[in-house]
């Protein structure tokens, strides 16, 4: 599943440069998430680092992309 970033952003960027697949952007006025780029750091690391980072908690599920571990690994390495 892909995260994204909900209305509490405070544009702070944090998220920007720990993603490992370059899928946080700025937008006007909150950072956007690309979902499918986001693999939710699996293939890079153990947890999603954006989230690690927030300071504002306003990274959450994407309801509209449901994936799994093994599609998410697969899109990671399609990234990489």
């Amino acid at each position: 599943m892909a995260l994204l970033i909900n209305a509490d952003c405070t544009a702070c960027d944090a998220c920007k440069p720990v993603c490992p697949n370059e899928a946080i952007a700025v937008g006007d006025p909150i950072y956007l998430i690309d979902p499918l780029r986001c693999t939710e750091c699996v293939g890079a690391e153990d947890e999603p680092q954006c989230k690690l980072v927030c300071p504002s908690d306003c990274i959450v599920q994407h309801p509209d992309f449901v994936e799994s571990p093994e599609e998410l690994q697969a899109k990671y390495e399609s990234l990489h």
